[in-house]
């Protein structure tokens, strides 16, 4: 589940955990109050139920009595999207993978100066504090509790630093796992498994990162290399030949492992003829196989902006089943023809073996696109020009700009902003960003890809209708939307959320009227994407009585796949499989049809009766159509329902592991750049303000952070009811503490950075000018901040923002 609030599809897979949870419900925007009484009853700031035995909700009280208490929890969710459903744990079913993977440092002062305290009082048991004492471990998740690990079961390269009673030990950081927790304990007992390395140390973080997110970054066993099979003469012949078409790739030009090629030809009566050649990697990742086992486990393969750590081994990412230019590859194809307007005539399905003609970067398409490529430094393969390279790259970009333009007008949605890129060194250390966007290359590719993911899901659901592999994304959190839509409304932005192609109209709308101010449509972009849910992929057979929920929301499309990246991923492995075994039976229906001397019809002989544009659902339910269809999913290895749900998890649970491994990476370069140039001056945008802290947005590191004010030594905040504003001032009087109150206020270098003019005269050390006191906010004000990194050796890493400011007084 994607946070708090997504709620499960299936209410009856959950009966075990309902039994054990007392839920509540409070409001998340508001005092009011909703709660489920024991006797089933709802209640909002006062009953809810109506005397003629319905709810003013329009919910039947007898229905509603009826349901479970999770039914009852969805359907009260479902009718109040501004209500925060809430729990309260009274028992612990299954113990967390998270517990495995623990990353913190250790806190050992106290431990040092206990053990010499009771060396000094007893001479003559000196290691009388060895043993039985503990230390704490610190994670560096702040949702995870702090630690005890026990001193004798410390590897022995930290015992020696104890020994030693040197605290360098501290800024290590150290992967732990949970082994005990007592019923009667605050906190539980850890053992420390391996230490990666000093906090600063950016090699350590990313092993710490990938221990995590457990991550799978050992090498591959020599019985997974061993079993690459080689490409006999036999199999050439028995695909279709498409050697002689101008074929080629556009990937990212550091890309190594290329999964997909693109070719175009014109045919005389107008139409174009597309294809999509995906790499043919399940010929070589057979099923059953330790090489397959592998896959399955890593699941995917995991950028860390710099390296890669791939779900396949080298040398078939890389290399064999790579489509690299100049040699024969083989290839798993999706041919369409499309008329001028985007409409699909026709489409042929099959293995084939290709010969791509050359490697073109995002950035040499573009340049064919805007008229501006020099091919001095792109090497050409084989029997084509590059002219023909130039028209195939016009003519494709011609046809995905009427594909996307369906595509939207059919209801698909594009949060599209810029992404934040980072600059490395010669010895790969960031020392600037740049703001990166997705141009038109980009979408000619994302384009054909998208074709082909919903073409592979239409043949394969029809095909297996209980055991296809498919992605949903579910409509986004109602709450959240309305949230969002009240932000555009403050601000006099009109936003329609009643459905995905009247939300991408608006936002088209907003994008025009904000065209001046682009940090504010990027903020905004940034907003539109928290209600929106995770996609995530599904065995068909587990929503079979629910076909409403195989929709993917952003793409507007009811059947959508993965089958266009299988080097890096392994449900496009699955789906190739399920395609492989499609094309088989087909081929055994024909000849079984000819055996029984029954005659083919038109579309049996060229297209397919499964793989074809036009089906008929007689042929497809007829026996001999099941009986091939059965002996095929056999032969290719095509999971069983119950298999591939299983399977569809680990995609998901592999799949999100490494989102997060990408944002921690992007997080820790970050920090890094930051560590480097010690302060960063950046303009920011109010997001929000309150009585102890402000939201801010920084659009050149696209980050979001807080900068508190209560409290705060020097400093007086005051709200402005009248004109919804915030005045922060100044101030040279002492404050003194609040009566009974422990706690002291914290110096003002903690909120404002703090120079004096005749400071700035002198430096110049940046060209941002600073904010003056009285300094006057409200809700998207532009002001200057100071930023600068924090942990590393000392705890962990983050950035800190503070309003810079410029003051005589100071």
């Amino acid at each position: 589940m994607k946070g708090s609030n997504e709620i499960p599809n299936n209410p009856n897979s959950l009966q075990l955990q309902q039994a054990l949870v007392q839920i509540g419900c409070d409001n998340a925007c508001s005092s009011s109050n909703m709660v489920i009484q024991d006797n089933g009853a709802v209640q909002e700031n006062g009953p809810v139920s109506c005397g003629d035995g319905f709810t003013d909700n329009g919910l039947s009280r007898d229905v509603y009595e009826s349901m479970n208490t999770l039914e009852k929890l969805c359907t009260l969710v479902s009718l109040l999207p501004s209500k925060r459903p809430t729990g309260r744990v009274v028992a612990v079913m299954e113990k967390s993978p998270r517990r495995d993977n623990v990353v913190g440092f250790l806190s050992v002062k106290q431990w040092i100066y206990s053990r010499e305290n009771k060396r000094r009082k007893s001479r003559k048991n000196k290691h009388q504090a060895d043993v039985d004492d503990g230390i704490f471990l610190i994670p560096n998740d702040p949702k995870l509790t702090k630690m005890m690990v026990c001193v004798e079961n410390l590897p022995g390269s930290v015992r020696k630093f104890l020994e030693a009673g040197d605290l360098t030990i501290e800024s290590f950081l150290v992967a732990a796992k949970i082994v005990d927790w007592a019923d009667e304990s605050y906190i539980p007992e850890a053992s420390v498994i391996q230490i990666f390395g000093r906090g600063s140390d950016i090699d350590a973080q990313i092993a710490a990162i990938l221990f995590e997110h457990a991550i799978d970054a050992s090498e591959f066993s020599s019985e997974a290399l061993s079993l690459v099979p080689q490409i006999p003469h036999e199999e050439l012949q028995s695909r279709r030949d498409l050697r002689n078409s101008c074929i080629f790739t556009i990937d990212p030009a550091t890309a190594s492992d290329l999964d997909d090629a693109l070719s175009v030809e014109r045919l005389p009566n107008g139409v174009f003829r597309v294809g999509v050649h995906i790499a043919d990697v399940s010929y070589f990742v057979l099923p059953d196989t330790p090489l397959d086992s592998d896959a399955q486990s890593r699941s995917t393969s995991v950028y860390l902006l710099q390296r890669k750590l791939s779900m396949l081994p080298p040398l078939l990412s890389d290399n064999l089943a790579s489509l690299n230019p100049g040699v024969d590859r083989l290839a798993f194809s999706i041919v369409w023809d499309i008329d001028s307007a985007g409409v699909i005539l026709d489409r042929w399905i099959g293995r084939t073996v290709i010969h791509s003609s050359c490697k073109l970067s995002y950035e040499h398409a573009q340049e064919i696109i805007d008229g501006a490529f020099d091919a001095k430094n792109t090497k050409l393969y084989g029997q084509f020009e590059w002219c023909d390279v130039i028209k195939s790259v016009k003519s494709l970009h011609e046809v995905s700009k009427v594909l996307k333009e369906n595509r939207f007008r059919s209801g698909a949605l594009s949060l599209e902003s810029p992404k934040i890129g980072f600059l490395f060194d010669e010895e790969g250390l960031p020392y600037d960003t740049v703001v990166t966007g997705r141009k038109d290359s980009n979408f000619l590719v994302e384009e054909l890809m998208l074709l082909a993911n919903k073409t592979a899901a239409e043949v394969i659901t029809r095909a297996y209708p209980s055991c296809a592999l498919l992605r949903r994304h579910p409509e986004p959190n109602a709450r959240k939307l309305l949230e969002f839509e009240a932000f555009c409304g403050k601000h006099g932005l009109k936003l329609d959320t009643s459905s995905s192609v009247h939300m991408h109209n608006s936002l088209e709308q907003i994008r025009e009227e904000l065209k001046n101010d682009s940090s504010l449509f990027g903020i905004l972009m940034s907003y539109a994407a928290r209600p929106m849910q995770l996609a995530s992929y599904f065995c068909s057979g587990d929503l079979k009585h629910n076909n409403g929920e195989w929709c993917h929301y952003s793409l507007a499309v009811p059947l959508y796949t993965h089958f266009t990246s299988p080097l890096r991923r392994y449900s496009d492995i699955v789906v190739h499989r399920t395609l492989a075994a499609v094309l088989d039976a087909e081929d055994n229906f024909r000849k079984a049809r000819r055996r029984s001397r029954k005659k083919l019809t038109e579309r049996e002989v060229v297209n397919g009766f499964l793989t074809g544009l036009r089906v008929c659902e007689e042929e497809v339910e007829s026996v001999e159509a099941r009986e091939a269809l059965g002996v095929a999913a056999k032969k290719y290895g095509v999971f069983c329902a119950e298999s591939l749900s299983v399977v569809a998890a680990h995609c998901n649970e592999k799949k999100l592991s490494s989102r997060r491994v990408k944002d921690a990476i992007d997080r820790l370069y970050m920090w890094a750049l930051l560590k480097r140039k010690k302060i960063l001056y950046s303009e920011a945008r109010v997001l929000g303000i309150g009585p102890k802290f402000m939201s801010i947005y920084i659009s050149k590191l696209a980050i979001e952070k807080r900068i508190y004010y209560d409290e705060v030594e020097g400093l007086k905040a005051e709200w402005l009811v009248a004109t919804s504003s915030l005045l922060l001032n100044h101030s040279i009087h002492k404050r003194p503490n609040r009566k009974g109150s422990p706690s002291k206020f914290r110096p003002i270098d903690e909120t404002a950075m703090i120079v004096s003019p005749i400071d700035l005269e002198i430096e110049k050390t940046n060209n941002l000018e600073p904010s003056v006191f009285p300094l006057t906010l409200h809700l998207l004000s532009t002001i200057p901040v100071a930023l600068h990194a924090i942990g590393g050796d000392d705890g962990p890493l983050d950035i800190v923002a503070r309003l810079y400011v410029s003051s005589y007084f100071h």
